[in-house]
């Protein structure tokens, strides 16, 4: 049996009637920039999220770029810090980068895999403006704690929400819990387009108007640029399909989290394996299911050798990359030790039982 890590084509067949139709709905509209079909997606979007507003643009990575700027926290040439995680995609840094900020990791909890607020507190400096968590692989990071800190040093709080739609603490979704929040709805994300996109979220009205100016070149129509703001709109079709598929997204999620149990319940007799932890029940999505194994390359290579296709979210930890190299980081020793350990299995809402069981089995039967 071949097991892809994902197929989305099997998605699109779930959805192809209502896909076709929003599609020409929009179409025969003949409005395809910043139209009803944004604005609707908007307002559900901020809706499902539990916050006053949201914006679309054009990614993730500008939707977190956007949300410093308009936080006002990022101040151009001023070398601002903004603390991250090392283990996320090095969109995240980018972002920061664009911003006009630095970015400065701190180390990450070796269950969770998500910012670890006392390194948090050791990465402050005299320079420090912002703390960006990043809800990994469809689990929010520790935000009580990390919102602790943030108001005893007085730091700006922005979620990286890209893994974690639909993720839950507390009684707040993943975009609730900070001053603003960024979404990415690139495909292969719990909510996904069928291209590029993305959102920034917010209880701050005038951020939001903000962010609206500055993905519009700086302006609120085509004349009278008043920020230096740039391109960043989300498309009329791209909106029409997250419209299409963000009814579907808490029941997807629910299946993640059915196919999650499946790995849990067979590969915990594994004492070999460290699987993914949740910090409270129902609480996780499962963007990725992301376990440990110390001799992480010949399983894969196994898997591999049966059918089975597998990922590692991410291999190269951004304080070590020669972009965000600097010459003050401290080591980061969690994440380090969880790089070289991590993999991640197929788990989306139309993989089938029989081919997690599959994958499950594959793995009880690697002989290292």
């Amino acid at each position: 049996m071949r097991i892809p890590f994902l197929d989305l084509t099997r998605q699109h067949r779930e959805l192809e009637v209502e896909a076709a139709a929003a599609l020409k709905q929009v179409m025969a509209g003949g409005v395809f920039i910043l139209g009803r079909e944004v604005e609707a997606f908007e307002e559900e979007w901020a809706g499902f999220c539990g916050v006053r507003g949201a914006a679309g643009v054009n990614s993730g990575t500008d939707a977190l770029t956007l949300a410093l700027i308009a936080s006002g926290v990022v101040r151009q040439g001023r070398r601002d810090e903004v603390i991250t995680s090392p283990l996320t995609a090095a969109y995240t840094a980018l972002a920061i980068l664009n911003a006009g900020g630095v970015p400065v990791f701190a180390d990450i909890d070796p269950q969770t895999y998500t910012l670890d607020p006392s390194a948090v507190e050791q990465a402050i400096t005299s320079r420090t403006r912002a703390v960006v968590p990043v809800h990994l692989y469809g689990q929010m990071a520790d935000m009580p704690a990390l919102k602790a800190v943030a108001a005893q040093r007085g730091l700006t709080l922005i979620e990286d929400a890209a893994q974690a739609h639909g993720a839950r603490l507390g009684e707040k979704c993943a975009g609730a819990h900070a001053h603003a929040s960024a979404f990415s709805f690139y495909p292969t994300k719990n909510l996904g387009a069928c291209g590029d996109g993305g959102a920034v979220a917010s209880n701050d009205a005038a951020l939001i108007e903000r962010v609206k100016k500055l993905r519009q070149g700086g302006h609120p129509a085509a004349f009278g640029a008043g920020l230096e703001g740039r391109n960043s709109r989300l498309d009329e079709m791209q909106a029409a399909l997250l419209r299409v598929k963000l009814p579907h997204l808490e029941k997807w999620n629910e299946r993640r989290r059915s196919l999650a149990r499946i790995y849990d319940e067979t590969l915990g007799r594994c004492r070999a394996l460290q699987l993914p932890s949740a910090r409270q029940p129902g609480a996780h999505v499962y963007h990725l299911y992301v376990m440990q194994h110390p001799r992480r390359d010949r399983l894969r290579s196994h898997l591999a050798a049966n059918g089975i296709e597998t990922l590692i979210h991410y291999p190269f930890l951004l304080h070590q990359q020669p972009l965000f190299r600097r010459p003050e980081q401290r080591a980061l020793p969690v994440a380090e030790d969880a790089a070289g350990k991590i993999i991640s299995l197929p788990l989306y809402p139309h993989l089938t039982e029989e081919e997690t069981r599959e994958v499950a089995d594959k793995i009880l039967h690697f002989e290292p």
